[in-house]
């Protein structure tokens, strides 16, 4: 039987875990440079980010690539990350919106709302039903055009790193809150069934923790 942290255990986890989430940033972001690099974010004119987190990420791409008029909102499930992120935020408060809420629920967004959906070690959290309906919501708020970019743990290319997502693994299927609810996934195994089609995937090493960069058009938009 799959094992995974409960909706309410994750809440807790990461309401706890607060600003160390950042720590996390010595191996991710290697993948979210590169995740920003083929996704264009220059371009966007309106981003929504699943599992914002502490809006660090948020924050990089309000300092160095989204224009002037692109709109921002953030989607946490843990009312304490909101808070972080929100101040995070604050010299956009314009143009960025953050709220609590969970990944896999309907969005109040409209249809088309998004040219970048975001997840950054977002789906590494999820079930395969709870991902199948992210997906599902991702597919809806995007306009024609527009692209589902996201960053993963995924399984290793190296010896080390190979060695490194066994471990996490194993770890993960014992007891998921010593890794926070996350484990090496390949999200193509997702998209690929739900007719996404994928423009970009590469695996980033850093410190032999292998990252999954993809990105993705809906499967409405494919011809």
């Amino acid at each position: 039987m799959v094992r995974s942290l409960t909706r309410d255990g994750t809440r807790r986890f990461y309401d706890r875990l607060g600003a160390g989430q950042d720590r996390q940033a010595f191996y991710e972001d290697a993948a979210t440079r590169r995740l920003v690099e083929l996704a264009h974010f220059d371009r966007a004119e309106a981003v929504l980010e699943l599992g914002c987190g502490t809006g660090r990420f948020a924050g990089s791409l309000f300092e160095q690539y989204l224009s002037r008029d692109c709109r921002y909102v953030g989607v946490d499930l843990s009312p304490h990350m909101v808070e972080l992120a929100t101040d995070q935020l604050a010299l956009w408060q314009e143009r960025a919106r953050v709220r609590v809420g969970a990944v896999d629920d309907p969005l109040p967004d409209d249809d088309g709302a998004f040219d970048r959906v975001v997840a950054n070690y977002v789906f590494d959290l999820l079930l395969p039903d709870d991902t199948a309906a992210a997906l599902a919501e991702a597919a809806r708020v995007l306009r024609p055009g527009g692209v589902l970019c996201t960053t993963s743990l995924t399984h290793g290319v190296t010896g080390a790193s190979r060695a490194l997502t066994r471990a996490w693994t194993a770890a993960w299927r014992r007891r998921p809150l010593v890794v926070g609810g996350c484990r090496p996934i390949a999200l193509a195994d997702a998209l690929e069934p739900a007719g996404w089609h994928i423009r970009r995937r590469e695996v980033v090493v850093a410190w032999a923790i292998p990252s999954e960069v993809v990105v993705a058009t809906p499967p409405a938009a494919t011809g």
